[in-house]
């Protein structure tokens, strides 16, 4: 039986060829970038640079020196979060996250960092309203999804920009749904620190990912080591990117991400995006109405991230998802997501929720299998 993969939202499966082929090339072509000026450490730099350049490109960073490399989205956000905020600030963040945002704030919460959430109803929709009232004179930064990996809901992010840059506080945005799946600008969506994992939309290699920074702010390095430079020198270079790029780059996988946004670039994120939302609408409309099933997150919005999360009346989500690989060969993601707060919301800590997420390699007739098996199951 050939799989279906609707589980883009985890991982992206299927890729363009040319990310698999500039990996292999690297592998036997690529040596150490910045730590020599032979060939294949030069070869390795400027696949280094170009990538950061065009990621810069792509997702509105001011400037290409202000990306930095990590191995994903946790450890951004973990270098981001850690690099920022002390336990003698305050921080805000959202029942929408994911572990990789609250796990970094409550270990500083544990240290002494005052911490509140910006709380969602039984929707998952937030109460925007209540945001104001959360600051404090010695809040930091506000740390938020872009779109919630489990309904794919958006949050009003210029909104939540505004205002926390009317407190002096920072945004940081945790762009791991949306990076390469949604047209991004840091800058015109007002995030000071956007992270990003380079294999889910942004299509490329697995231990990818890192940090756009806006110019002005300051991160202290999470890592200390090899650099390249200033080897006499006891502390971590001031300059970014090395200040936060301690030790040897993955530079095989930036190859593959760099052949990834090229393939973004050419197509355009915009149109990549079109198609997604279609297959996504398609399927949404042929379960919404099946008795038996209930589709969480707000699908009347104008943008949301590709994708579907339902619950077939009180089945558990993990039998669901296993009925519908043994029955038809549909990879999906059940369980709670590495979302707690939102589970809690949604009342469905002990069920959890049966994911669909989709990508532009997907086909019409891929979804309408998909409907049908939940109409199935759903009887």
């Amino acid at each position: 039986m050939t799989e279906i993969y609707l589980d883009s939202a985890a991982t992206s499966l299927h890729k363009p060829p040319q990310v698999a082929r500039a990996v292999a090339e690297a592998i036997c072509t690529a040596g150490n970038a910045a730590r020599g000026a032979h060939g294949a450490s030069m070869a390795a730099s400027r696949t280094v640079y170009d990538t950061r350049c065009l990621a810069a490109r792509l997702l509105g960073c001011p400037r290409p020196d202000h990306v930095a490399f990590t191995a994903n989205s946790t450890m951004a956000l973990n270098m981001a979060i850690c690099g920022l905020l002390t336990p003698e600030d305050h921080a805000i963040s959202t029942d929408l996250e994911h572990n990789s945002v609250l796990r970094p704030l409550y270990a500083l919460q544990r240290q002494g960092m005052g911490l509140s959430f910006l709380p969602a109803d039984g929707n998952g929709r937030l109460d925007y309203d209540a945001l104001e009232g959360l600051f404090r004179p010695n809040t930091r930064a506000v740390v938020c999804t872009h779109a919630s990996n489990v309904t794919g809901d958006m949050p009003d992010i210029p909104r939540i920009a505004a205002l926390a840059h009317a407190h002096g506080a920072l945004l940081i945005l945790d762009a791991s749904q949306t990076a390469g799946a949604v047209p991004l600008d840091m800058t015109a969506l007002g995030a000071d620190v956007l992270c990003f994992t380079g294999h889910k939309s942004l299509l490329g290699p697995q231990g990818t990912g890192g940090l756009c920074i806006r110019p002005g702010v300051e991160i202290r390095p999470l890592l200390r080591g090899g650099s390249g430079v200033h080897s006499f020198d006891p502390d971590q270079p001031a300059a970014y990117p090395t200040r936060l790029e301690a030790g040897t780059l993955n530079s095989h996988g930036l190859a593959g991400l760099h052949a990834a946004l090229e393939y973004l670039l050419a197509e355009g994120v915009e149109n990549l995006y079109a198609r997604e939302h279609t297959l996504m609408r398609r399927f949404y409309l042929g379960v919404r109405d099946i008795p038996g099933v209930r589709v969480y997150g707000d699908f009347s919005a104008p943008c949301r991230a590709a994708i579907v999360s339902l619950n077939i009346r009180d089945l558990d989500s993990g039998e669901v998802s296993d009925a519908l690989l043994q029955g038809w060969g549909i990879a999906t993601r059940p369980g709670a997501h590495c979302a707690p707060r939102l589970h809690r919301a949604l009342g469905t800590e002990r069920q959890g929720i049966v994911r669909f997420s989709f990508s532009p390699f997907n086909t019409s007739q891929e979804i309408d299998t998909a409907v049908r098996a939940v109409a199935d199951l759903a009887r």
